[in-house]
C-alpha cells in the first residue's frame, strides 16, 4: 500500500462512517402450532420475504418451522408471532441421545415429537429438576459397588 493510498483513505469520509456488522448464517427453529394447510402457508410466507432469509422449511406434523439465513433469531420469532397471530417459541426439543438424563421430570415431555425430549441444558426450570441433589447422591452411592466405604448388605 503506497503513500497516496493511505492519504486517500484518510481523506475519504465514507470510510470513517459506521461499519456494517456482518450477520452469521444461522438456522432458527421455531415451534408453531399448525392445524391446516392454510396455517402452514401463512407461517411459511410470514418469514419468506424477510431480509436475509435463504431457506424456509415447514414440518406441520411436528409443528416446526426452520428458517435458514443471515437473520437475528429474536426478529424471526417476533415476525412469526406478529404476522400469524399464533403463539410461537424457540424449538425446545433436542434428540433423545444428546440429553444426559432424558427421563428426568423436567426433560420428559409428552408433547415432544417422537425421538425428542425437552432441552434441559438451556431450560433453567427443567435443569434444576434433572439434577440430583447432594442428599440424593449420598443416599444412592451408599450401596454402590464403586464406593469403597459403602455399606455391604448380605
Amino acid at each position: 500500500m503506497g503513500f497516496l493510498d493511505q492519504v486517500s483513505q484518510l481523506c475519504d469520509w465514507s470510510h470513517h462512517s459506521k461499519k456494517l456488522k456482518r450477520k452469521q448464517l444461522r438456522t432458527v427453529e421455531i415451534k408453531v402450532k399448525m392445524d391446516c394447510e392454510g396455517c402452514e402457508r401463512r407461517v411459511k410466507h410470514s418469514v419468506k420475504g424477510m431480509k436475509g432469509v435463504t431457506g424456509v422449511e415447514v414440518e406441520p406434523k411436528q409443528s416446526k418451522l426452520t428458517v435458514t439465513g443471515y437473520v437475528d433469531p429474536e426478529k424471526v420469532l417476533q415476525r412469526v408471532i406478529h404476522r400469524t397471530g399464533k403463539k410461537a417459541e424457540f424449538w425446545p426439543y433436542v434428540p433423545f441421545d444428546e440429553v444426559p438424563h432424558p427421563y428426568a421430570p423436567g426433560a420428559y415431555d409428552k408433547k415432544a415429537p417422537p425421538g425428542y425430549v425437552r432441552n434441559v441444558l438451556t431450560d433453567p426450570e427443567a435443569s434444576s429438576l434433572a439434577r440430583a441433589s447432594s442428599f440424593e447422591v449420598k443416599t444412592t452411592s451408599a450401596f454402590s459397588d464403586e464406593n469403597p466405604n459403602a455399606c455391604v448388605v448380605m
